[in-house]
């Protein structure tokens, strides 16, 4: 099946009005540290992963889950822009992050790149906005999806591995709640609203 990204971003508006265009917004500047994902492959597998991609897109629009979601960025569906906003209850409560999600050729048996493009203070989030996330390494299954990849970070920001940290002020400040904050808000002033591409 033939990837149309104008076909599905027209249905993406019919499930979800207004979706598609906050998701694409910017989307321009927004790059990934290591640079572009691997283009749609002519191989078999590549065109697999096509299909398996496009299937998870039209899933995603169909759920309409609050607090996440994710598009191809412009015509490559192996490099998609997601989003997602911290939950009710946590200091991370009405802001909204955006991700670079980059696809193998290889995937859903290679878990893909994810990072933060809007600047993090978390203690699994590092400056460059890698995630450390046991689901994108080691404990990556081919089970996994878009859906889940987002869910599971979305849940990260409000339960951290205070194990595995990658910002350690950050998790050496978890449980002071009143310090988190003050240190949250001025993370966000200092660093903006999103990462510039390398």
């Amino acid at each position: 099946m033939k990837y149309n990204l104008s076909r599905l971003t027209r249905q993406a508006k019919r499930f979800r009005p207004g979706m598609a265009q906050s998701n694409t917004e910017g989307m321009g500047s927004i790059a990934g540290a290591s640079g572009k994902a691997a283009p749609p492959a002519s191989s078999a597998a590549g065109q697999s992963v096509n299909k398996r991609l496009q299937s998870e897109l039209m899933a995603l629009m169909m759920a309409a889950e609050a607090g996440i979601s994710a598009f191809p960025d412009g015509d490559n569906i192996f490099q998609w822009t997601g989003t997602i906003t911290g939950g009710a209850g946590t200091v991370y409560e009405g802001l909204t992050f955006k991700l670079s999600l980059k696809f193998p050729t290889s995937y859903p048996y290679e878990a893909p790149q994810v990072t933060f493009q809007t600047p993090c203070f978390h203690p699994n989030v590092d400056q460059y906005g890698n995630i450390c996330l046991d689901i994108l390494k080691e404990k990556w299954s081919a089970v996994y999806n878009v859906r889940t990849i987002l869910l599971s970070i979305q849940s990260l920001l409000g339960d951290p591995n205070l194990d595995s940290p990658l910002n350690g002020h950050a998790a050496s400040i978890w449980h002071n709640v009143p310090e988190y904050k003050k240190a949250l808000t001025k993370h966000k002033t200092t660093h903006g609203t999103e990462r510039r591409a390398s």
